[in-house]
């Protein structure tokens, strides 16, 4: 596909400890603001800026060399971006291979994304690193730094926001199937659930009927399912506090296998009686190597996630299985009696190693 003739536009990334990047501008003209971080991974943008759990952030990609295989359909984890915005050294003007049907840039374009190519991202990468995340502001609309910094610390702060109502299912449909027979029945509660997860538990032969994040325990309950999956999401866990209050409901009444995952591990988890904090740059990549205390064996795992919880809070009956070994914290947990587990990371990929897929068989197996 012929690469863009459009005369370039200048854009900036300003970070709201006063910090302004100018590059040239990619994808829709405007502004956005966001929580700024880094995702590490080397493949797998169209994933990234697909997954409903990077809502409200803007995204700076530590691959310096971004948009070489274009955009194609079959990657995306929801219908459209849920970035904030793009942030990469080097977009390539001309992607080539079989599949792809866009460029990345047109891409984010038509669906109101900013983006800005020609920054330093591993120089704003170890900025992030040693400060933590930061709100920051991205814009193609040049204005003095001080009523940029002004506007950005008038932003919301990640910690307190509640962003799962932003990509939550407005009604249940069941994925890939007219309807929820003829196999393992999982209810899937929508906090941003990810193409890639649905897809993985319909190659194993299950059924999957996706719910709103609103949805009552009661209403779940007489859906009689097989298993429940609470998905990933965006967000501050501990902003939901309804949600956790029908999962607490759904533990209490509901015998048969139940995972949670990214978001859901966390939102299990407080429901479970513990607490959740607010990590310093988050885990964002597909490189991240997770040990499982039960057996030793090192995962290289996807993550995507701002806050964690803490292990010690934990009641006595749930059991640490999975810890990062990048920074100690909690990857995993489950009953210490029933069939409820959960795990931080991504076991699904997408993009990302699949080795982490063996413990989707094992919740399958569980049913």
């Amino acid at each position: 596909m012929a690469a863009s003739t459009k005369r370039p536009r200048s854009a900036w990334l300003i970070l709201e400890t006063g910090e302004v990047f100018q590059g040239t501008a990619f994808g829709a003209s405007g502004e956005s603001f966001g929580e700024v971080v880094f995702n590490t991974g080397t493949t797998g943008y169209v994933e990234v800026v697909t997954d409903p759990s990077y809502t409200g952030q803007i995204v700076v990609m530590t691959q310096p060399h971004i948009g070489n295989y274009g955009v194609q359909p079959e990657d995306f984890e929801s219908s459209r971006p849920s970035i904030s915005g793009f942030c990469v050294q080097d977009l390539s003007p001309r992607p080539r291979h079989p599949r792809s049907r866009m460029p990345l840039e047109h891409f984010l374009e038509r669906h109101g994304v900013p983006g800005v190519t020609g920054i330093p991202t591993r120089e704003i990468t170890l900025k992030l690193r040693d400060k933590g995340s930061l709100r920051g502001l991205l814009t193609t609309r040049k204005s003095a730094l001080s009523s940029w910094l002004a506007r950005i610390r008038r932003s919301p702060q990640m910690k307190g926001r509640a962003l799962v109502s932003q990509v939550t299912t407005p009604k249940p449909y069941v994925f890939r199937s007219e309807r929820w027979e003829g196999g393992h029945r999982i209810a899937v509660l929508d906090f941003g659930v990810k193409r890639s997860m649905l897809e993985v538990l319909s190659q194993a032969g299950c059924y999957s009927k996706v719910f709103p994040a609103s949805t009552s325990a009661d209403a779940i309950l007489e859906a009689e399912p097989d298993a429940i999956l609470l998905a990933n999401g965006p967000g501050d866990p501990a902003a939901l506090p309804e949600t956790i209050a029908q999962i607490k409901r759904l533990l209490a009444n509901y015998s048969r296998p139940v995972l949670g995952i990214c978001l859901g591990h966390q939102l299990l988890a407080l429901a479970a009686g513990a607490r959740s904090y607010k990590l310093a740059f988050g885990h964002h990549g597909i490189n991240h190597p997770v040990k499982d205390e039960r057996t030793g064996k090192i995962l290289i795992t996807t993550q995507n996630h701002g806050f964690a919880i803490k292990p010690e809070t934990l009641p006595k009956e749930w059991k640490r299985t999975h810890l990062s070994l990048n920074d100690g914290t909690l990857e995993g947990f489950r009953h210490g009696k029933r069939p409820v587990f959960a795990y931080q990371f991504h076991p699904e990929a997408g993009p990302g190693p699949l080795e982490a897929r063996e413990l989707l068989r094992e919740f399958i197996a569980e049913i």
